[in-house]
């Protein structure tokens, strides 16, 4: 029987994922080389490459150079997690979506935040802090630094209209980012906007992304008592 033909690296993952799950290819085992794989299947060596590399960023192989290509021992599955849009996840609850602009402000971030950019005091970055609403309810609150010289379009926006959420997460593709979950204790501020009691336990999402070295954005979502994240693994 002829081997079929795989002409997308996607393919050839895929073929090699169904390999190691039918335990053709044990945990630990040395597969073949990309040349002999390129062979087998009929596609260029470095339509191979892609496809194991992009195996071996989901936990699926393990790569050393010189010592070939091994089935992960233990192989962990990477989870990846699509920055949502707002207005995207609000409405898919069958809520109406609102949003309000609450300050909007050029200023320097508190060492904390300048510290997860990289950045020092002598940078002034645009302050944007906005409520997002479901059904006129509080949703999230909105506690954003943006380096305009990283996303210099961002200065002009009427963010009355857009959610710099939206924007940035619609024009602005980031390579690289550092996502905290936690429980943090509601300030007056974020208290007020929300309608909850200062001190109250507040679910939190802190994001900062970065294009290349360049950073993009530093955010912090606080949600009211009780919000509950749901994601796909």
């Amino acid at each position: 029987m002829t081997a079929p033909v795989l002409t997308s690296w996607q393919a050839v993952a895929d073929e090699v994922l169904a390999r190691i799950r039918r335990r053709d290819w044990a945990p630990g085992d040395l597969i073949p080389n990309e040349v002999d794989l390129a062979g087998e299947m009929g596609c260029a060596r470095t339509t191979v490459n892609r496809a194991l590399r992009h195996l071996a960023e989901a936990g699926y192989l393990e790569r050393r150079r010189k010592a070939g290509t091994r089935v992960a021992l233990n192989p962990v599955r990477r989870a990846t997690l699509r920055i949502p849009v707002i207005r995207e996840e609000v409405e898919a609850r069958g809520a109406r979506y609102d949003h309000a602009l609450i300050r909007r402000e050029e200023g320097t971030p508190p060492l904390a935040v300048r510290s997860h950019l990289g950045l020092g005091p002598e940078r002034p970055l645009l302050h944007v802090v906005a409520l997002h609403l479901a059904d006129g309810a509080p949703y999230a609150h909105e506690d954003r630094w943006v380096d305009t010289e990283t996303v210099p379009g961002f200065a002009a926006l009427d963010l009355t209209q857009q959610s710099a959420n939206a924007w940035l997460v619609q024009n602005v593709p980031y390579t690289r980012g550092t996502l905290t979950l936690s429980a943090a204790a509601a300030g007056p501020e974020t208290a007020q906007a929300l309608g909850c009691a200062p001190g109250a336990a507040l679910f939190t999402l802190e994001r900062t992304t970065w294009k290349e070295a360049h950073p993009i954005t530093w955010v912090r979502l606080s949600y009211p008592p009780g919000h509950r994240l749901v994601t796909e693994l």
